[in-house]
């Protein structure tokens, strides 16, 4: 082995990758802006999750309980009810995760220490939320000190809805099917018009009466019926493997899914008309699939982020497809109760496909 040649090759793959600017940046900005990103985001400990209080009792000892729960951080109280069919209504809906009930006869529970003297009911479907209410069940509350209660009686009862057998699988099996179409989606499409250039193909498709906008949805609308076909089968394996139930109507849950694919099949033609090749095609797909992932609430808790992660994550579009799939499978919600998540993947669909078109014109000028 001659090392003079050895170093030559070396030299000449150094100096290419510092001409290829793109894939130069990414060696570099993918871990610093991860490390960064993920550093300040992902954090275990869940605050403010938004909660309903219902305070039967309204008594100086309640209010005093109420008080310690709010200065626990664990929750804020964003709705104040008076029935149990509110609670049901905004837990359905995902307007709250989390509620907390303090029956009218908590004085004498506090006295008789035979029952649990208050109730936290919560969303069972969302594993993080469960850990919320662990957290808050073993929180040191000075209001209750001085009851008479038994020591087999916790001072709180934690109810789970929606999940009460609390099955890890009733929580991640409907959010796999947004990360499963994220994966797929993106990367199918992503080396859709990057395949084409490569072969030689797109000079026929400039030289047809195509609009750029006509090839990007021409290239998006088959790959729409295979993302439907993905929804199918992991709904399928869910119910006869996993028991995960669709408590929704079935169309919603389709519906909810064709905007999504949509929603992550014009992200994939944005970075077809970004990258040169397809390996630069397939490293970008994975770039934005990352923090997908673990910024949307599929893997660590959303209500822990800053409030500027949060807000990073609600330009993905797989933060308002957990919110949908989540709520129609396994609390029973129609689209018409989740129409904000519905209107902000519209608004994802029409603005990355319009710069899709944008940068397609581009790279044929």
């Amino acid at each position: 082995m001659s090392f003079g040649r050895l170093f030559a090759v070396f030299r000449k793959e150094l100096r290419q990758l510092s001409r290829d600017k793109l894939t130069f940046g990414m060696i570099v900005g993918i871990p610093t802006l991860q490390l960064l990103l993920f550093g300040f985001a992902i954090n275990m400990d869940i605050r403010h999750l938004p909660a309903a209080l219902m305070d039967e009792a309204n008594t100086w000892r309640s209010r005093e309980l109420v008080a310690e729960l709010a200065s626990s951080q664990v929750l804020e109280f964003t709705h104040r009810v008076s029935t149990p069919q509110a609670i049901d209504d905004l837990l359905r809906t995902g307007k709250i995760e989390a509620a907390v009930v303090i029956p009218a006869d908590f004085e004498n529970r506090l006295e008789t220490g035979d029952r649990a003297v208050w109730q936290v009911l919560v969303d069972g479907a969302d594993q993080s939320v469960q850990a919320a209410a662990r957290q808050l069940a073993a929180f040191p509350l000075a209001s209750l000190r001085g009851s008479t209660r038994s020591a087999d009686v916790r001072p709180v009862e934690i109810v789970n809805f929606y999940n009460p057998e609390r099955r890890a699988q009733i929580n991640t099996v409907p959010g796999l099917i947004g990360v499963i179409l994220t994966m797929t989606m993106t990367i199918f499409t992503g080396m859709a018009i990057v395949r084409e250039r490569e072969r030689g193909n797109m000079e026929m498709l400039i030289a047809t009466p195509l609009s750029p906008l006509e090839l990007t949805v021409g290239k998006v609308l088959p790959y729409v019926f295979i993302g439907l076909v993905q929804v199918s089968l992991i709904l399928l394996l869910g119910w006869f493997v996993f028991h995960v139930p669709v408590r929704g109507a079935l169309l919603d849950v389709y519906l909810a899914a064709s905007i999504y694919i949509m929603a992550t099949l014009c992200l994939g033609i944005l970075i077809s008309t970004l990258a040169r090749t397809q390996f630069q095609a397939m490293q970008m797909a994975f770039f934005l699939f990352l923090p997908q992932i673990l910024l949307s609430g599929f893997m660590f808790p959303y209500d822990g982020m800053p409030r500027a992660a949060q807000w990073i994550a609600e330009i993905f579009p797989l933060t308002h497809f957990l919110r949908l799939i989540r709520g129609v499978m396994l609390r029973g919600a129609n689209l018409g109760e989740l129409w904000q998540e519905m209107v902000a993947l519209a608004v994802l669909i029409v603005v990355i496909l319009a710069a899709a078109a944008r940068r397609f014109r581009k790279s044929l000028d």
